[in-house]
């Protein structure tokens, strides 16, 4: 490729004040040099000897209105002589596959297809490569298009060589919630600086799920709805509201109290939030130190939403400690001091929501390696909807 300024081109404006058409049937489209480029490309040939053969072409060509497609194909191979035959392809290209089925008609594209991979629960990485192996086999079969659902196959059964079986499962399940007759709706509970809000960012990438939320917002929302003599509790930060609280309506562990005073209210906005999804059938992940256990009433929405809580714990205090101090590092709008000066009563914040998962048959999430903890956390979505629906391959195939 020419360096110099004056050598290079710009594919999109020409000196001609009107373009050159080239004639294919009772079709007409605008020569361009780019487009000539990028085909020369596909057929193998190199990308210096693609540039000058489309700037010798339209030397030819220029001051023509209409050329024939046939005369542009000879020019071509006039300039470039009989090896371009040899170098034409006999594969598509991977972006030239399309996608069909249900009126999809997208290109194919590995990025894409390796993100819906990860919903098997398996390492960025390794979806990648099961996304290239399925590329490469569609690109050496010369396939020009590939059904929906011959697609979904090829990707159970190439994560079933790579991964195994039960990771191919898994992939096969989330898939049937792409486009559900419910939503699914993940909450991830947990006391302050477990790790919730970074844990449901990366699952609902994960698993393509655009909406999220956080019972941070649902509170921030109610504080200017309701002022501090209406509901004090909610003024205050998760481990401290006791300290709004009259000393009349202190229990017998006032932090605990305080706690769950601030968690009652904002399990209003929980539950609206949750019905918010169920009418708009719209899945949805959702963090928070307000889901408690036992204070949302989840069997409310049994028939109308597929909902899965666990709650996520850091059960090593030194791992706690060194998580506060690593906010100090990355944020000055989250003070670590306010955490580490209140770790006492986060912990015993833990340890009530620990208890209240082992009461209710919540599953526990220890945030020790954050990796581990997201593949953790899909696994369980995935072995949930198998679980409670059934599963056989042959009808999501």
């Amino acid at each position: 490729m020419a360096e110099s300024g004056d050598d290079q081109h710009d594919w999109t404006s020409d000196s001609d004040p009107d373009p050159i058409l080239v004639e294919d049937g009772p079709n007409r489209r605008p020569f361009m040099r780019g487009i000539m480029v990028h085909s020369l490309m596909a057929r193998g040939v190199a990308f210096g000897e693609a540039y000058q053969t489309a700037d010798q072409v339209r030397e030819r060509l220029r001051g023509r209105l209409v050329v024939p497609k046939a005369e542009l194909a000879k020019a071509v191979l006039e300039i470039c002589g009989p090896s371009i035959e040899r170098v034409q392809p006999t594969q598509p290209a991977a972006d030239e596959i399309t996608i069909t089925g249900r009126g999809r008609g997208l290109p194919f594209s590995k990025g894409i297809l390796s993100q819906s991979l990860l919903a098997a629960a398996i390492e960025p990485n390794d979806a990648f490569d099961v996304a290239r192996d399925i590329e490469r086999d569609l690109v050496r079969r010369g396939a020009r298009e590939v059904d929906r659902l011959e697609l979904r196959a090829l990707a159970f059964e190439a994560l079933g060589r790579r991964m195994g079986d039960e990771a191919a499962r898994r992939y096969l399940v989330w898939r049937k919630y792409q486009d559900p007759d419910r939503p699914v709706i993940i909450l991830l509970g947990g006391a302050a600086g477990v790790g919730k809000t970074s844990l449901a960012l990366e699952v609902a990438h994960r698993l393509g799920i655009g909406r999220m939320l956080s019972t941070d917002s649902i509170r921030q929302i109610m504080r200017l709805m309701l002022s501090p003599a209406i509901a004090p509790a909610i003024h205050g930060s998760s481990y401290d509201a006791h300290r709004l609280l009259p000393s009349d309506r202190m229990s017998v562990d006032s932090v605990i109290g305080g706690f769950r005073e601030q968690a009652a209210t904002v399990a209003v906005g929980i539950r609206a939030s949750l019905e918010r999804a169920v009418n708009e059938n719209a899945s949805l992940v959702m963090d928070g130190v307000s889901i408690v256990p036992g204070l949302v009433d989840l069997e409310a929405f049994s028939e109308t939403a597929d909902v899965i809580f666990l709650v996520v714990g850091t059960l090593d205090e030194e791992a706690f400690s060194n998580r506060f101090a690593a906010r100090a590092a990355e944020t000055q709008y989250r003070p670590p001091h306010r955490y580490l000066e209140n770790l006492d009563s986060i912990l015993k914040i833990q340890d009530h929501f620990l208890e209240l998962a082992e009461r209710f048959g919540v599953p526990i999430v220890d945030n020790i390696s954050f990796d581990r903890s997201v593949l953790l956390i899909i696994r369980h979505v995935t072995d949930t909807l198998s679980q409670r629906h059934g599963f056989d391959p042959e009808d999501l195939l």
